[in-house]
């Protein structure tokens, strides 16, 4: 059975490294709010992991919290960013 937990401790580094490359390197913003979007959905992954593993029920209210938190950021990002606009592409009103 440890196995499994170190295997998926493993998985979970694995796909937060993969998220924090594309949260990095993403070209437009809605690609970085993706990535944000998908490493509370992994940090949610991991405490729901530790709950399992240490058989202690107290963390799970934080993911509840993040849960929220991370449908409230998405949600406000998305509804007022302002577009991506290439310096070459701008129009200017004369």
């Amino acid at each position: 059975m440890t196995i499994m937990w170190v295997l998926s401790g493993v998985m979970l580094v694995a796909a937060a490294t993969v998220t924090m490359v594309r949260l990095l390197r993403g070209p437009s913003t809605l690609d970085r709010l993706v990535a944000v979007d998908t490493l509370v959905a992994v940090t949610m992954c991991g405490v729901g992991t530790w709950a399992a593993v240490s058989l202690d029920t107290t963390v799970t209210y934080s993911l509840a919290a993040l849960a929220l938190i991370s449908f409230v950021g998405s949600v406000s990002v998305a509804r007022f960013r302002v577009p991506d606009v290439k310096s070459s592409a701008r129009k200017t009103d004369a």
